[in-house]
C-alpha cells in the first residue's frame, strides 16, 4: 500500500525529540483518522512510525497516557478536561493537540423504551411504563457521551441526575448490554448504534449533532508535559493526522476507510454498519442530524479553547466541580492552539478563527 504525496514536508524547525510513537484508541468510526495514518503511514513523511494500540475503554485510554505507556491518544474531549480537574483519576495536566473528528455519535433506545416513546409522546411518560428507574449508558463520566446523554434527557424533561440510573459500559459491549435488557438507552459512538439497530435490539432515536450541531467530538490527547518534552514531535504528529483527516475527504475513501475499520483488529464488525454511517448523508430528513466530518479544508480540527472550555460548564451544570471563573484560562492552557497553527501552516491546511458557528 503506497502512501499518498503529504501536503508538505515537516517543519524544519528542529529534529524529532521522538521518531516512534504508541498511539491509543477505541474501536469506533471516528478512530478513522488513526487507521489511515497508519495504514498509509503518513507518518513517515514527516518522520513518524506510528504503533496503533488498541484498547479495551477510555479509562484504559486514560491510564496509559498517564502512565506513559501510551504517547498520545484518539480521546474523549471531556476525558481531557476531567483528568486537567483530577475528575475521575488522578489530576494530571493534558493537552489537545487537534480536534479529530465532529458529530457521528448518537442516542440509541432499547425497542421496549422507543415504542413506549412513540405511544406516549413523551420520554417521561414512556420512562414511567418501566415501573423502575431506567438505566442509560454512556462511556466515560466526564466524557463527551455522558454530557450529549444528559443534555438531551434534560431537553426532554428527564432529570439525568435523579429520574435515571447513568452507568458507564465501554463502546464495543454496549450493543450486547442492550440484547441483555441491562440498558434502556445509551450514547455512543458509532458504528455501534448501527449495530443495535441493525440487530434490532434498539433504535437511534437522536443524534448528537441535533444537540449541538457540528460539535467537537474526539481530540488527539497527550499528557502536556510530553508537548513540553517533544514539541517538535508534537507538531510533526499533527501535521502527520491532518494528512490523515484530509485524505478521509477524498472521492471513494469513506469506502476505503469502512473496508480498513472493519478488520478484526480495529474495530471486527461488518463494513456496511460502519459505511452506513460514515458517508457524506445521514437522515437527510432532519436538518441536523448531520454526518461526522473529518476535515472540511481544516474546519473541522481547529481547536478552539472556547469549545473545551464548554465541557468546564457541563461540569459544573452537572455538579461536578463548583462554579469558577477561569474556564477560558484552563481551556487556553490545555488547547495547543499555537502548535496547531503552526504544524497546520507547514502542511498548507488553513487555520479559521477563533469563533463558534
Amino acid at each position: 500500500m503506497n502512501s499518498p504525496a503529504p501536503l508538505a514536508s515537516s517543519s524544519s524547525s528542529g529534529s524529532l525529540e521522538k521518531t516512534h510513537l504508541r498511539l491509543g484508541f477505541v474501536s469506533l468510526s471516528d478512530a478513522a483518522p488513526l487507521i489511515a495514518a497508519k495504514l498509509l503511514e503518513f507518518g513517515h513523511a514527516h518522520g513518524l512510525t506510528l504503533e496503533l494500540c488498541r484498547q479495551p475503554s477510555w479509562a484504559a485510554v486514560r491510564d496509559k497516557l498517564l502512565s506513559g505507556d501510551l504517547d498520545a491518544a484518539h480521546a474523549l474531549y471531556g476525558l481531557v478536561y476531567g483528568v486537567q480537574l483530577g475528575l475521575g483519576g488522578p489530576q494530571t495536566d493534558m493537552a489537545v493537540l487537534m480536534v479529530l473528528n465532529r458529530n457521528g455519535q448518537a442516542i440509541t433506545l432499547s425497542n421496549r423504551l422507543a415504542d413506549a416513546l412513540a405511544e406516549h409522546g413523551t420520554l417521561a411518560d414512556a420512562l414511567a411504563t418501566l415501573g423502575r428507574k431506567p438505566v442509560f449508558a454512556q462511556t466515560f463520566p466526564t466524557g463527551t457521551h455522558a454530557m450529549w446523554l444528559y443534555d438531551w434527557l434534560a431537553s426532554q424533561g428527564v432529570h439525568p441526575l435523579r429520574d435515571i440510573e447513568s452507568v458507564v459500559i465501554p463502546p464495543p459491549q454496549m450493543v450486547a448490554a442492550l440484547a441483555e435488557n441491562r440498558l434502556d438507552g445509551l450514547c455512543v459512538g458509532e458504528p455501534w448504534n448501527a449495530m443495535a439497530q441493525a440487530q434490532d435490539v434498539g433504535r437511534t432515536i437522536a443524534y448528537t449533532s441535533e444537540i449541538w450541531p457540528d460539535h467537537p467530538e474526539k481530540v488527539l490527547a497527550c499528557r502536556r508535559d510530553f508537548v513540553s518534552a517533544h514539541p517538535n514531535t508534537a507538531r510533526a504528529l499533527v501535521q502527520t493526522m491532518l494528512e490523515a483527516c484530509r485524505w478521509l475527504d477524498g472521492v471513494g475513501h469513506r469506502e476505503d476507510i469502512a473496508r480498513w475499520l472493519a478488520r478484526p483488529e480495529f474495530i471486527g464488525i461488518d463494513e456496511a454498519l460502519i459505511a452506513a454511517r460514515l458517508g457524506n448523508e445521514i437522515a437527510p430528513s432532519t436538518p441536523q442530524r448531520l454526518p461526522v466530518r473529518f476535515f472540511e479544508n481544516g474546519a473541522t480540527n481547529y481547536p478552539r479553547a472556547v469549545e473545551g472550555a464548554w465541557f468546564l460548564t457541563q461540569f459544573e451544570r452537572w455538579g461536578m466541580i463548583d462554579a469558577r471563573t477561569d474556564y477560558a484560562e484552563i481551556a487556553a492552557r490545555i488547547n495547543q492552539t499555537q502548535l496547531y497553527r503552526e504544524a497546520a501552516a507547514q502542511v498548507g491546511v488553513p487555520v479559521p478563527d477563533d469563533k463558534v458557528s
